[in-house]
């Protein structure tokens, strides 16, 4: 059977549905077939030749060289939505906290601690030093309509907002988790120029990296609250100091602080709390496990984010499962080889995915070690496994 190697910590929900399936889960495996992680930095890593996929119990996937791993035959795995409901309930938190200075708020009250009869007289005082505006009523612009990105904006219909959402890459799936109630923008800046509050919830990509920054920062409502649970390099951190020294930008709450961030005015920075629930690290950890027992034992591919998704219910007595480049003739090319030992193909099924593709064929009986060794020795080729 199968080998996990474990690298930080992870949920026993996902570790013991593994060891369900009769997995060996082990974090010091030196040769395991394949890694389920968390945050760590796999980028300097070397990994051992038999690896065949690494799940991140999470969404981001940053730390883990997904390039190499496509060029290795190495599936890369993540669990989108299964934080989502972490991350909208600490972004529902955060757009109080963009609103009213409640921290500040917080520590003041502690600094009076010690004024004893005064202290009423005191709050009654000073509490208007903390008030600020109500959500309701106000406009909010969500960048991303995933999984997070749509649970925050039915949430902020729920809280009678105006929400704009701006997404040009939403799948049929988001879309019908929509409210009918969120105003599709056609453009990003149509979201930039009406938004009192900003929710960042795009993924982070050479695509997204500093989406926002001085020009976007130009174009934004005077005094905007933005909120960023996507990841830091999606905002340009010296363009985001220029606009809160300029007040184009009112408060700025970050999941993500650096050197640049901590101790800047008007700036509210968590150390990555987003997923921190212990719900959600189950969640997490078993669609993690689940997607790799799945592809382990039967091929099947979803949600990776390095290699086509493609599954098949199987059929016949063997599988061939062949991660290649995608280029013309390689189905033809596997196929002959099966027709030439005289093998019936019951079910196949090819998915491209830029320069790479997937093929399951299930056969009529299985085909012996050489016939999988002249598929593996064939031009753009990256992986060959029978099952």
């Amino acid at each position: 059977m199968f080998e996990v190697k474990t690298i930080n910590n992870i949920s026993e929900t996902g570790i013991d549905f593994l060891k369900k399936k009769g997995f060996t889960v082990n974090p010091e495996s030196a040769e395991p077939d394949a890694i389920l992680v968390r945050s760590e930095n796999l980028h300097n890593r070397t990994f051992n030749s038999g690896l065949l996929a690494i799940a991140r119990a999470g969404s981001g996937y940053n730390n883990i060289p997904i390039d190499e791993c496509a060029e290795k035959g190495i599936v890369v795995f993540n669990a989108p939505g299964a934080n989502a409901e972490a991350v909208k309930e600490l972004e529902l938190c955060s757009l109080v906290m963009a609103s009213r200075d409640v921290l500040g708020s917080i520590d003041w009250v502690r600094s009076i601690a010690d004024e004893g009869d005064s202290i009423t007289k005191l709050v009654e005082k000073n509490k208007g030093e903390f008030s600020g505006p109500e959500l309701m009523g106000k406009t909010i612009g969500v960048l991303g309509l995933g999984a997070v990105g749509a649970l925050v904006a039915n949430a902020a219909v729920d809280l009678e907002m105006e929400v704009h959402g701006y997404d040009p890459f939403m799948s049929v799936d988001a879309a019908w988790r929509l409210s009918r109630s969120v105003i599709r923008s056609d453009t990003l800046d149509d979201v930039l120029s009406c938004s009192d509050y900003l929710s960042i919830n795009v993924p982070y990509n050479d695509a997204t990296y500093h989406m926002l920054s001085d020009a976007e920062f130009a174009k934004m409502k005077q005094g905007v609250r933005i909120i960023n649970e996507s990841r830091a390099e999606v905002v340009d951190d010296d363009a985001m100091l220029r606009a809160l020294s300029s007040g184009r930008v009112a408060k700025y709450v970050t999941d993500f602080p650096n050197t640049k961030l901590i101790g800047a005015p008007n700036v509210i920075a968590m150390p990555h709390l987003g997923a921190c629930t212990p719900e959600s690290e189950e969640r997490c950890a078993y669609m993690a496990a689940n997607q790799l027992v799945d592809y382990l034992m039967n091929g099947n591919i979803k949600n990776s984010v390095n290699l086509p998704d493609a599954s098949l219910n199987r059929m016949g007595e063997c599988r061939l499962c062949v991660i290649h480049r995608n280029v013309p003739r390689m189905i033809t090319g596997i196929l002959d080889f099966i027709s030439a030992r005289n093998i019936n193909v019951e079910h196949m099924i090819n998915k491209p995915r830029d320069k790479y593709a997937y093929t399951i064929v299930d056969l009529s009986e299985r085909i012996d070690e050489q016939t999988a060794e002249s598929i593996r020795a064939m031009d753009d080729v990256l992986r060959v496994r029978v099952i």
